[in-house]
């Protein structure tokens, strides 16, 4: 696939996630698909397989009261890579979290076989997700 084909993919993620659809979801992710959750709070690290990935997904939400939202600012899609850039909104126990973020996806087969999550404040989600 191409990079607007793979640009696309991750569009179509995006817009499941945000509106809570992990059944569309799931079928953009290979079954060993592996995401890394940047920093060293309680939802960061290495999440093994497309349901360890959906379930932290399900974390976000859970720990967000389902306000949790990725608005999409850019889209970058390249032959095997392809960058989100977007703005991590969320609310929880009187916190806020608003914070510039990119995900890099790998993707094979049109499907996502990896995600990196950068924070532009690591710190800053950490304390938000504790």
């Amino acid at each position: 696939m191409g990079a607007a084909e793979n640009a696309e993919v991750v569009r179509r993620g995006y817009e499941a996630f945000n509106a809570g659809d992990l059944a569309a979801l799931s079928e953009l992710f290979a079954e060993d698909a592996v995401w890394y959750a940047a920093g060293s709070g309680v939802l960061s690290g290495t999440k093994q397989g497309r349901e360890a990935i959906l379930a932290y997904f399900g974390e976000l939400g859970a720990r967000s009261h389902g306000s949790f939202q990725a608005a999409v600012q850019d889209i970058v899609g390249g032959e095997s890579h392809t960058v989100g850039i977007q703005q991590s909104h969320a609310e929880n126990n009187g916190k806020t979290l608003n914070l510039a973020t990119a995900i890099v996806f790998a993707l094979r087969d049109g499907k996502v076989i990896e995600g990196r999550e950068f924070f532009e404040d690591t710190a800053k989600s950490d304390d938000f997700w504790s």
